[in-house]
């Protein structure tokens, strides 16, 4: 029996984050570490880089598990779920269509994170249409966070979040252009407003004129 699963789960990943890492389906990997079927060499190759183990150690055909004088993986992909506006909320695109990397350690411990991708300039100056934001998947924040924020139970929104007794504020960093939106406590229950992830960093892409 090959130790994918022991791996993963002693380097406190989750399944769908090293899937991505691999860029397989999450069905795939679970039938790898299931032993219904084998990765192919490339993945194998890839799951040695990743854990710091020789490929026979990941099949079970040896104990000796390290490989001297090998550097750790120190990037970790994650999917770009799919475009965020931050104004007028459309249904969240769960489609992956690219990945960004992050440092391996910040999974560290089972933490997840998610991409997605600005759309317009509600977040101006600070975050532009075509940046992509990476998130800590959260349930919850501090008041003056920078959120995803799922409403009507399914579309997102990337805001700061102001916290009141009575409920929260939605607010756009463009203030010239953008009202905030006021969610009362009986409003976030009743509409589905939650958060979903906390802004952890944005990546930028140069653009040519």
């Amino acid at each position: 029996m090959n130790r994918i699963k022991s791996l993963r789960e002693s380097h406190k990943m989750q399944q769908r984050n090293l899937a991505g890492e691999l860029q397989v389906s999450q069905a795939t990997l679970s039938n790898w570490e299931r032993g219904k079927h084998e990765p192919d060499k490339k993945s194998l190759m890839q799951l040695s880089e990743i854990f710091n183990v020789s490929i026979d150690f990941i099949l079970g055909n040896t104990s000796v598990e390290n490989l001297p004088g090998r550097i750790k993986q120190k990037c970790f992909c994650i999917p770009i779920m799919g475009h965020i506006p931050s104004e007028a909320p459309i249904e969240t695109v769960m489609d992956c269509f690219g990945y960004e990397e992050i440092p391996i350690d910040w999974i560290v411990g089972g933490k997840e994170f998610f991409a997605l991708q600005i759309k317009d300039n509600s977040m101006a100056p600070k975050y532009i249409d075509g940046d992509v934001v990476i998130f800590l998947a959260a349930k919850d924040c501090d008041s003056g966070d920078e959120c995803a924020v799922i409403v009507n139970g399914e579309s997102a929104v990337f805001k700061k979040v102001i916290k009141k007794e009575s409920g929260m504020f939605l607010h756009s960093l463009n203030t010239d252009e953008y009202e905030p939106s006021f969610f009362c406590n009986g409003a976030i229950k009743n509409r589905g407003v939650r958060i979903i992830g906390i802004a952890e960093e944005v990546r930028r892409r140069i653009r040519k004129e």
